[in-house]
């Protein structure tokens, strides 16, 4: 999975992306200071695998992984190119998810690009920018099929379809919000690969103060919330400061550390769960003495194709998959106890994988 983080210069991108990935690179008070996009790969956390991990003794633990990609703050003509706009546009493009990262706290000695916090007026910059990119790219595809669209069918009718992703564009409304009627509509829409077809995760970041409920009495927080629903996105809140604060503690420090401020979860652990619920992601484990493993797979990923995660002949030579719930196979205390108690089934080809399966592939090439 590889997320994008965007917003405005001096929201607080940068410190998070940082934190996040524990890049450590500091980021300047000024617009620009990302001239190329960082790249940082992030475990994901997940108390399964350790649990695991000790139950089998494995020799090596993996844990899935999220690929952050640190994009330089964009500014209201990023699209025609203000700002080295076009270039950062274009990394954006290849991202599966969007991470909208919005300034929702007052302070004097951090200047915002437009002078005053307005999370709404930012919000709006940033996917106006978006949309223009992708208007751009709609009319060089509306030009080509428009000179076939009069003899073939099926071109007047993707034509007839891309003008009203155009309408829908020009309207300022995002492409991700656009209903479509048909597969061939949906396999359209996809062919263009529009930055506002992409799912979006709003950070809403905060000053340390306003953590403890959530953002609950920060208006500028309503107003992300309010956008983000609108936009059937995900919006979290978060303080990119103390992330970076977490980022430098070892494990056990971290937990005391949230403990002290009243937080369950990091920001990251927050970001990951609004990441995989978005996407409609989840995972299952592999254990051994080898190694335990987490597999992120799509939600309703039938067993062969989970299998082909791990490698394609699993999926090509798929025979059976040996499955139990972890907890299952925590609570009996070994493999053999969780088999006597039914716990452990064969699964085929139709199985659909469950979160938190544990799964050994039979196979055969």
């Amino acid at each position: 999975m590889k997320l994008g983080i965007v917003g405005l210069p001096n929201v607080g991108k940068s410190t998070l992306f940082n934190s996040l990935t524990k890049a450590g690179a500091e980021s300047a008070n000024y617009p620009f200071c990302t001239i190329d996009p960082n790249v940082g790969v992030v475990p994901v956390p997940d108390e399964r695998l350790k649990l695991l991990g000790d139950f089998y003794h494995s020799r090596k633990v993996t844990p899935a992984v999220i690929e952050f990609v640190d994009i330089a703050g964009l500014v209201k003509g990023a699209s025609k190119g203000e700002g080295l706009g076009n270039q950062f546009l274009a990394n954006i493009r290849e991202v599966d998810a969007i991470v909208h990262v919005v300034r929702c706290f007052e302070d004097s000695n951090v200047i915002h690009v437009d002078g005053s916090i307005d999370p709404l007026r930012d919000m709006e910059t940033i996917n106006l920018e978006l949309i223009f990119s992708d208007l751009e790219i709609l009319e060089r595809r509306i030009s080509k099929v428009a000179k076939t669209a009069r003899m073939d069918k099926d071109a007047g009718r993707e034509l007839n379809f891309l003008n009203k992703v155009k309408e829908h564009l020009e309207a300022g409304k995002m492409a991700i919000t656009l209903e479509t009627e048909n597969e061939d509509e949906e396999g359209w829409l996809g062919m263009l690969n529009l930055l506002t077809g992409k799912p979006v995760i709003y950070a809403a970041n905060v000053a340390e103060e306003d953590l403890e409920d959530e953002g609950a009495s920060n208006a500028f927080v309503q107003q992300v919330g309010a956008f983000a629903r609108e936009q059937n996105s995900e919006m979290f809140v978060i303080c990119a400061q103390i992330e970076q604060e977490i980022a430098e503690l070892e494990e056990d420090e971290k937990k005391m550390f949230l403990e002290d401020l009243g937080l369950k979860e990091s920001g990251l652990e927050k970001l990951v769960r609004a990441s995989y619920r978005l996407l409609g992601l989840m995972s299952f484990l592999t254990s051994g003495e080898d190694e335990t493993r987490a597999w992120t797979i799509r939600i309703g990923t039938r067993a062969p194709q989970a299998a082909g995660k791990i490698h394609s002949d699993f999926e090509r030579g798929f025979i059976k998959a040996e499955v139990v719930n972890y907890q299952d196979l925590l609570n009996c205390g070994s493999y053999a106890g969780a088999r006597e108690k039914g716990l452990v089934r064969m699964e085929g080809k139709e199985y659909v994988v469950q979160d938190g399966d544990v799964i050994l592939f039979r196979f055969n090439v």
